[in-house]
């Protein structure tokens, strides 16, 4: 990443002893260095403000209830431009543009799996990439292996170029510059997945049904792709939540995978752990049993409620245009730092959805009384069952999903409202003639 002057002078005055802080929002779980490898290379670290030295030589980055910590590189070599006029760490959503300290030569294209139709396009765009802009594009194993490809002889030279991987084996997060997606919604849902810690930027193409989160049409992809790979274009960073799920070992059998357990199981007095970046929504529901869910929520470590109802839904303002909203929220800028509670269906009518400040953790567990278990999803995938003494804690991510515009935050955010949610869409008031309103 191209990082401004001053960032680099900064970077030199910090001692080694003093380089290394920790972010007390992710609750300890991410030390940042600004001499310690990111992803995998050494880089300078860009904050989205410079701390104030005084006296001490040691930065701390405090807890902040305004927002997610300032991270702004994305990948191995995306940045957000600095705004000298940050207020509180966030910034003008005008301001947030994409750049690069080199062009990037890695892609991961992610194409929705089972669709006939967008064969052509996959095809189309890889070719391009490859022969056009000589870059490394990664795919999904499971891509290569449709009927439609494996049968094209003319794509055959193409896809023995291709870099595969298989989801929850290969780790390819430090192999990514930037993602292209060719899909809807989901498909951007997956590619987030993909990615546990930072994300690169996402370029998604509507090829899907609805089309919210994919804001680039296909018809002229080439001068699109191109003014990415020139850099200097509008992302929105869309906020994630992290998730922890502490389970107790009822069973000794676990999915292990390269000797890992699943998303980074850790087993700990007991118990089991995993953690989860999410996109949109995490989903705590009653499941198959008929009895209403019973669940606790804690914030910051105080009981706020009690949940009775089918369920809830702790949403970031992606999310909140999702699940959320049909289960009654209100639809929230991605830009605004917050995280959404919304019940589903709830046995008190005064229960209405409520937001709460980035920067807080929720702990959810299953109520004493409760007469059955729970369920819980995250982005609609690793369902799994809670039971009594589970516990499932969310706050907001360190690692936002920096999604790219097509003109900028605001303007593609309104146009999906419109065109994909019909929003306020009505048929207009007919004025009066001019002689009755002479009258």
């Amino acid at each position: 990443m191209e990082v401004e002057q001053e960032k680099m002078n900064l970077s030199k005055e910090l001692s080694p002893d003093s380089a290394s802080y920790r972010c007390s929002a992710c609750h300890g779980d991410e030390t940042w260095s600004y001499h310690h490898p990111i992803r995998g290379r050494a880089k300078s670290r860009s904050l989205s403000a410079s701390p104030a030295l005084g006296s001490t030589k040691e930065f701390r980055r405090t807890r902040s209830l305004h927002g997610p910590c300032p991270v702004t590189t994305f990948g191995p070599k995306a940045c957000v431009l600095q705004n000298p006029q940050t207020i509180m760490h966030i910034q003008d959503p005008a301001s947030q543009r994409l750049t690069w300290n080199k062009s990037p030569k890695s892609v991961l294209v992610i194409k929705k799996i089972r669709d006939a139709s967008l064969l052509q396009p996959f095809k189309e765009l890889c070719m391009y990439l490859m022969e056009e802009n000589n870059m490394i594009v990664y795919v999904e194993k499971k891509v290569l292996e449709d009927p439609a490809i494996v049968s094209d002889e003319n794509f055959g030279p193409v896809k023995k170029k291709f870099c595969t991987f298989r989801e929850d084996y290969d780790d390819i997060s430090n192999q990514i510059d930037f993602i292209i997606c060719l899909g809807g919604d989901g498909t951007l849902l997956y590619a987030s997945s993909l990615f546990q810690g930072s994300v690169p930027p996402v370029m998604a193409f509507h090829l899907g049904s609805l089309g919210f989160l994919t804001p680039f049409n296909f018809e002229n992809f080439q001068t699109q792709v191109k003014q990415v790979i020139e850099g200097n274009v509008a992302v929105i960073l869309r906020s994630r939540l992290k998730v922890r799920v502490v389970k107790e070992l009822r069973d000794k059998k676990t999915d292990v995978h390269n000797g890992l357990g699943e998303n980074g199981l850790d087993t700990e007095g007991g118990k089991q752990a995993m953690q989860y970046q999410v996109l949109n929504e995490v989903v705590i529901d009653r499941g198959p049993s008929s009895y209403l869910s019973n669940v606790d929520v804690y914030l910051d470590g105080h009981l706020i409620t009690t949940v009775q109802g089918d369920g809830v839904i702790v949403s970031t303002p992606t999310g909140s245009t999702a699940y959320a909203g049909a289960a009654g929220a209100s639809m929230v800028h991605p830009n605004v730092p917050a995280i959404m509670v919304t019940p589903i269906c709830p046995h008190s009518l005064s229960f209405r959805p409520i937001v709460v400040p980035a920067g807080v953790e929720l702990k959810i567990t299953l109520s004493p009384e409760a007469r059955n278990t729970a369920w819980v999803s995250f982005d609609g995938r690793k369902r799994q069952e809670i039971r009594h003494g589970d516990s499932i804690s969310i706050t907001t991510s360190c690692y936002p999903l920096p999604s790219l515009c097509v003109q900028d935050p605001k303007r593609d955010w309104f146009k999906s409202l419109a065109q994909c949610l019909h929003w306020n869409v009505r048929k207009k008031q007919a004025h009066f003639p001019e002689d009755e309103e002479d009258s």
